[in-house]
């Protein structure tokens, strides 16, 4: 077994856990599950397979995943990020086992590929393969940084490195799941997008350096920084034709077409949708917008002034 403990973050995950944990134990049985108080057979499962379970009530993703950074009872070299809807593929597996023992001294985090299925297909096209995504870091070098949308791991210290093998998202649930949850979502993403004019709370600040020629989530925050620059409603179209005509989406069939369209079209005009309502009912105040969430969708987006 590697020098490596895994942190999962579950809520009524019994559809995907077992399939992830028996990814993650060709490399280590050191793995600690943060549960929200799930419903379902989720916290029986996984401590049947032998993970650590705690519960602890849910705040936010970033404030339960570092949660689980300062909690896990394990004190290996090496943390690694997963969410229960995601496997390693056996190819990551075994390069784990061959490589994390030679990793540099140097180097703190370790990225590595992700791939996405929808509707039971790879979105391999679309610009949505290689998604690289830092998941493995060292033990106090890394935590989840504190935005409404989004999270990266962000390390302290440290060089990285790519290992070039896969995990894979591969959610089971049904479309209506999924609509429902990235409905959500746009509620989070619009407060993103007010975030970078009005910087609500200096806490939730962007902690990765936008940067277009730097690692692949720097760059996600370069090109979302110029996207939120945007008109309203022009960038959801401009974004659907980038995705499927421009990096090729509609090679990946009738599932890539609805991706690509739920992924523009849907999600992100919605999210515009929502912006508009705001700046209707609440104007461009700052303190106006910050009223209006906290009435609207009990979300704070400032820290409250002490007396």
């Amino acid at each position: 077994m590697t020098d490596v403990s895994v942190i999962i973050l579950t809520h009524n995950e019994e559809k995907h856990i077992v399939r992830c944990l028996q990814s993650l134990l060709p490399f280590t049985d050191k793995i600690f599950i943060v549960d929200s108080f799930s419903t379902d057979r989720t916290v029986e499962i996984a401590r049947s397979m032998g993970a650590v379970v705690v519960q602890n009530p849910w705040v936010n993703y970033a404030t339960q995943f570092n949660y689980g950074i300062t909690n896990t009872p394990f004190t290996t070299t090496w943390l690694m990020r997963m969410d229960a809807d995601e496997y390693v593929l056996p190819e990551l597996a075994d390069e784990i086992n061959r490589r994390m023992h030679t990793v540099p001294d140097p180097v703190s985090g370790i990225y590595v590929k992700r791939r996405v299925f929808f509707m039971d297909r790879w979105m391999k096209h679309g610009g949505f393969y290689p998604i690289w995504l830092l998941r493995l870091w060292r033990r106090g070098q890394g935590m989840c940084e504190q935005v409404w949308h989004d999270e990266h791991i962000k390390l302290t210290q440290g060089d990285t490195m790519q290992f070039a093998h896969d995990l894979v998202d591969h959610n089971l649930n049904n479309l209506t799941w999924w609509t429902q949850k990235h409905n959500h979502y746009t509620i989070l993403e619009m407060i993103n997008l007010l975030n970078y004019r009005y910087q609500f709370d200096p806490e939730k600040a962007e902690t990765v350096q936008p940067k277009l020629f730097g690692t692949q989530d720097q760059r996600v925050r370069y090109i979302k920084l110029k996207y939120a620059s945007l008109p309203l409603f022009t960038r959801p179209i401009l974004y659907f034709l980038y995705r499927y005509f421009v990096r090729l989406g509609f090679l990946d069939g009738k599932p890539g077409f609805v991706w690509c369209f739920f992924q523009a079209l849907w999600y992100r005009m919605l999210v515009d949708a929502k912006l508009m309502e705001v700046f209707l009912r609440a104007g461009r105040d700052k303190q106006a917008i910050i009223d209006y969430f906290r009435e609207q969708y009990g979300k704070e987006l400032a820290p409250k002034k002490s007396a």
